[in-house]
C-alpha cells in the first residue's frame, strides 16, 4: 500500500492513500486536482502520454467498481474517473481523486491497483503516522518535510519496506525492494535480494576432548 502523508506544507506518502494536514487541505487539493487533470492518458508510445491503459477488462471493471462503491458510501470524485475522450476503445481511465472517504472505506483499506487516490486530512504528526500505519499493507511510503528531525521521526515509525524522503518512487537495483505485513513478501534487488537464491549450510567441528552432550567421545 502506498499511503501519502502531508505535513507542515510538506508531504509524507503510501499506494493510493494521501494524508494532508488540515491547515493546507483545501489549498493542496485544489493544486492536486489541477496537476492531475494535466496528465495525458493514451497509447504509452504517444507523444506526451504519461499513463496507459489498465491491464485488462477484468481489472478495469474492478477499479471502476471501487470508485462507484466509494461514491455510494459518500465519497466525492474531485478529478478523473471518466474515460478520456480521445481513447474511445481500450481500458483507459483518467487518474481519479476521491475525497470524503473514511478510515473504514473500502478504497482506503484495500490495494486497488488502478489510478485511484483516496484522501484524508489530519491535525498532528502523531495522527498522520497512526493513519498511515493503520493498514494491512506496507510496501512503501514517502515523507516530505523541510524539518530534518521530523523526517527522521516519521521514517522510523512508518511500517513500510521502503521510505522515500522528499522524493517519491526512485528505485535502485543496488537497494533491497520489499514490504511489510501483507505487501511485497521477501526482498528483491540488492545484496538481500541475492540471498533468496542461496542455500545456507551449517558446519560444526568438534575440537575438544570433552564429551559433547550425551555422546561419549572416548568410545568413538
Amino acid at each position: 500500500m502506498f499511503g501519502c502523508f502531508w505535513t507542515n506544507g510538506q508531504i509524507c506518502s503510501a499506494t493510493s492513500r494521501l494524508l494532508i494536514q488540515d491547515k493546507i487541505y483545501e489549498q493542496f487539493i485544489e493544486k492536486l486536482v489541477e496537476e492531475t487533470n494535466k496528465i495525458k492518458v493514451g497509447n504509452p508510445l504517444g507523444e506526451g502520454v504519461r499513463m496507459g491503459p489498465l491491464v485488462n477488462k477484468s481489472q478495469y471493471e474492478k477499479v471502476l467498481g471501487f470508485v462507484s462503491r466509494a461514491k455510494a458510501e459518500g465519497a466525492t470524485v474531485v478529478a478523473g474517473r471518466e474515460r478520456p475522450i480521445d481513447c474511445p476503445r481500450g481500458y483507459f481511465m483518467r487518474p481519479t481523486i476521491l475525497t470524503g472517504v473514511t478510515t473504514s472505506s473500502e478504497v482506503w483499506c484495500n490495494e486497488i491497483f488502478g489510478p485511484v487516490l483516496s484522501v484524508l486530512s489530519f491535525s498532528t504528526e502523531e495522527e498522520a503516522i497512526r493513519l498511515a500505519n493503520d493498514t494491512e499493507f506496507g510496501l512503501a511510503g514517502a515523507v516530505f518535510s523541510g524539518d530534518v528531525a521530523q523526517l527522521n521521526r516519521v521514517t522510523e515509525q512508518l511500517r513500510v519496506g521502503c521510505v522515500w524522503r522528499n522524493c517519491s518512487q526512485p528505485c535502485f537495483s543496488q537497494l533491497p525492494w520489499g514490504g511489510m505485513k501483507r505487501s511485497g513478501l521477501g526482498r528483491d534487488l540488492g545484496r538481500e535480494g541475492l540471498k533468496s537464491y542461496l542455500e545456507t549450510k551449517q558446519i560444526v567441528t568438534h575440537v575438544t576432548a570433552n564429551p559433547l552432550g550425551w555422546y561419549n567421545i572416548s568410545k568413538l
